[in-house]
């Protein structure tokens, strides 16, 4: 019996040894790496436009040259909202607490149908936005949605300078042939399966559940910030007038010297 447990007992540090090693010789234990934070990514429709046309308008003329490929003017931003098609392409945008458009990614359809299985990629994000992996979960999202359109070949054609761009294309295996100053990269894509059909609609019916979270929270703070409004006006009104019972007072007395006088 003494000797069935000393062995349980000698299985039980192996497992612990190996599940936790000791770190000898100065070695650092390995950390182990947080797990991606998710970010709600949604399709947009024709009632987001106004404010596209505002995310991209708020770029500044090096970020607006990166994503045309040319500085594009208020009136050239403008018509390309304007242009855009939402039964045909796809918009695909991140929306922060306050309901700010700070990313979005346009995956447009080629117009021919001998090319309709090709579809190109854009993405922009709002420069306070950056550095958050949100231009790679926009392309990620697109590739998804893609596949499961039936496109077979992604496009991507940039500035040969914008290597964010260029640098999520690499990483997703894309061929990227360089020409001067612009650089072409296509990605070609694997048919759609059950997992990728099923994950894109749960991580859309997930993003509309926080968009709508959003704004019932927006809703409650714009209330509140009413409220507050109010009674800050009411207050500074209240200062501004002498108060009842000072007044009836005043009254009071003015009433009594006045009867003096009389008398």
């Amino acid at each position: 019996m003494v000797e069935t447990i000393n062995i349980l007992k000698a299985s039980l540090q192996v497992g612990k040894d190996f599940l936790c090693p000791s770190h000898e010789g100065g070695a650092e234990p390995e950390v182990p790496r947080a797990p991606p934070v998710l970010v709600p990514i949604r399709s947009l429709g024709e009632n987001h436009r106004a404010r596209i046309a505002t995310h991209l308008l708020a770029l500044e003329s090096q970020d607006r040259y990166l994503r045309f490929g040319f500085t594009a003017s208020d009136a050239q931003v403008q018509r390309y909202v304007d242009s855009l098609n939402f039964e045909r392409d796809e918009i695909f945008g991140i929306y922060n607490r306050r309901l700010e458009l700070i990313a979005m990614a346009h995956l447009a359809r080629a117009c021919d149908d001998e090319l309709k299985s090709c579809a190109e990629f854009g993405v922009s994000v709002s420069k306070a936005s950056r550095g958050r992996g949100y231009g790679a979960r926009l392309f990620d999202r697109a590739v998804m949605h893609a596949r499961n359109d039936g496109v077979s070949c992604l496009f991507i054609h940039v500035l040969s300078e914008n290597t964010a761009m260029l640098k999520i294309a690499s990483n997703a295996g894309a061929l990227v042939e360089r020409d001067g100053p612009e650089s072409q990269a296509h990605v070609y894509l694997d048919p759609a399966t059950l997992d990728t059909r099923v994950s894109e609609m749960v991580n859309e019916q997930m993003a509309q559940a926080d968009y709508r979270i959003k704004v019932q929270v927006k809703q409650f703070w714009d209330v509140l910030a009413d409220v507050q409004a109010l009674r800050r006006d009411v207050q500074e009104s209240q200062k501004s007038r002498p108060n009842k019972p000072a007044a009836l007072r005043f009254f009071a007395l003015s009433h009594q010297s006045a009867m003096l006088a009389v008398r």
